[in-house]
């Protein structure tokens, strides 16, 4: 009988729906205990036995897959793979899948969500009201405002259709090539990252995280946005110098920011960011929809049994 690791959070909560499957496939499915993630330590102790995982954004190290002496097959539950180191992994027999374009829905209603808050005040006028304060506050509306894309992917330009609807002025910039087709649907402009950071009033980060975009927004790159400006992240933490973010939140060097991820999650109680009247936070749960996490579970058990199909 084949071992399989769960340790996916959202997969881990909806298991008991999928033991059929696993067991028609002669697989006995281990499920440890997960917070966030499961870090390099865990996962050793862990991976030995085991022939296949279905993740979240567990550590996979090279360490780790040294001691996978049975695994086959990885399974990210979700798109970004910054956690594996794939290569290693797929250099020693290890077949590594994701589920594209698994959140591009939720994740871009999520950056819609964030614009609209801040320029309509929601929270600052709610917060108003419950104070017992009747105050009017001059507010924008999204087709005064231009919005600056960085990484015009799946999320990305999922992203740019929502915003073109309401008519906002949109920036795109992405190291790849993005298609004719998509820019002249959604009326992007593509630009330099510095022009669309001088340009944006709001700027969505949408990119992978990967050795070109670690700490590809750090001071120099903040300095050069409109203090009027907002941040918006819901692709990976470490793409922000999340120390250079609070220092320009705290010098005014923009508006504000709206942050899903961070470089270190959970979030600690003491950063600075929790107390910040100019910021809006979220526990890395822009990807939450009961209709694309079912997608996403269905998915990752097919490629897991196609992978593992694949290897015998």
């Amino acid at each position: 009988m084949l071992k399989i690791l769960i340790s996916a959070p959202y997969m881990i909560l909806e298991i008991d729906r999928y033991r059929d499957i696993f067991k028609e496939n002669n697989m006995d499915i281990i499920i440890p205990k997960v917070n966030e993630r499961l870090e390099e330590k865990e996962l050793i102790k862990q991976i030995r036995d085991i022939d296949g995982v279905i993740c979240g954004d567990d550590r996979f190290t090279k360490k780790v897959i040294d001691n996978a002496n049975k695994l086959k097959v990885i399974v990210k539950w979700g798109t970004g793979m910054d956690s594996i180191d794939k290569l290693y992994a797929e250099k020693n027999g290890i077949k590594v899948y994701n589920t594209p374009n698994a959140f591009s829905e939720p994740v871009s209603d999520t950056v819609m969500a964030y614009m609209l808050a801040f320029a309509r005040k929601i929270v600052e006028l709610d917060d108003l009201m419950k104070k017992g304060r009747w105050q009017k506050l001059r507010g924008l509306s999204l087709n005064e405002s231009s919005l600056g894309i960085i990484g015009v992917g799946n999320v990305g330009s999922m992203v740019a259709k929502k915003a073109n609807a309401f008519g906002m002025k949109i920036y795109g910039n992405d190291i790849k090539k993005i298609s004719d087709k998509i820019i002249r649907r959604y009326n992007i402009e593509m630009v330099e990252l510095n022009y669309l950071l001088k340009k944006s009033d709001f700027i969505s980060v949408n990119c992978d995280l990967n050795s070109s975009s670690h700490h590809l927004l750090d001071m120099e790159k903040l300095k050069l946005m409109k203090k009027s400006a907002v941040l918006i992240n819901t692709a990976r933490g470490p793409i922000i110098k999340e120390n250079d973010l609070i220092y320009a939140l705290e010098n005014n060097f923009l508006k504000g920011a709206a942050l899903d991820v961070f470089e270190k999650e959970p979030l600690p109680i003491d950063n600075p960011l929790r107390s910040m009247h100019n910021v809006l936070l979220a526990s890395h749960n822009a990807n939450s929809s009961s209709k694309y996490w079912e997608k996403v579970h269905e998915n990752s058990i097919n490629m897991l049994l196609k992978g593992l199909k694949e290897v015998r």
